[in-house]
């Protein structure tokens, strides 16, 4: 599933034409930091974005098979503890509230998955990860990426770099994590708001 979302946001992201790329990217990327600014975030309000639930339930079901049960819920984040990750890691949450899947098979929980937004150079990037019930990472992945070039970051092979990590491992950018040439600021936001999920997944496990 996250090959042929990658591949959508591939085709996005380098579609030319004879008279080369359909879009001027300065202009482009003015008018994104001016939506941004204006507060255009995608999990904004009480739903999730048209079609985010469908990707995120299909990437969810692709790992653990139709015979899951799957409930979602919008978590409103404790102030304390949002606080507290935000300084750790440097880098705050777009709002005030994550949405999280409970995945059971047999009324057993089998794992997690927070669905959370970072910026990215100028517009959020919207990402799944799954945890086991103690707070390992078993999958990671870019269910929307909206900038019209860094879409690398959503390569399965890029994002494979955060499974079995969690709340104690080192996410650094260039040591842990690989970079990736021309999207230094996409794969710094998305490092850290993988880190900041897994520092706070165990904060709100006694709510889930």
């Amino acid at each position: 599933m996250w090959d042929i979302i990658f591949n959508h946001i591939s085709k996005r992201v380098i579609q030319k034409t004879s008279g080369g790329i359909l879009f001027n990217r300065r202009g482009f990327s003015t008018i994104c930091r001016l939506i941004y600014g204006c507060g255009f975030f995608v999990l904004l309000g009480s739903e999730v974005q048209a079609g985010i639930k469908e990707d995120v339930e299909k990437v969810i079901r692709n790992q653990f098979g139709d015979s899951i049960s799957l409930s979602m819920e919008k978590l409103v984040l404790d102030n304390n503890n949002k606080s507290a990750v935000e300084r750790k890691v440097h880098q705050r949450f777009v709002n005030d509230f994550i949405y999280v899947w409970t995945i059971k098979d047999d009324d057993s929980v089998k794992a997690y998955g927070l669905l959370d937004n970072v910026k990215g150079l100028s517009m959020p990037i919207t990402f799944l990860v799954i945890y086991d019930p103690d707070g390992k990472i078993l999958d990671t992945g870019v269910v929307k990426y909206r900038e019209p070039y860094g879409g690398e970051i959503a390569s399965p092979s890029w994002t494979a770099q955060f499974k079995g990590r969690n709340a104690k491992s080192n996410y650094a950018v260039g040591g842990e994590i690989d970079g990736i040439s021309g999207a230094t600021i996409s794969v710094y936001s998305m490092a850290t708001g993988v880190m900041k999920l897994s520092l706070l997944f165990p904060l709100i496990k006694s709510q889930l």
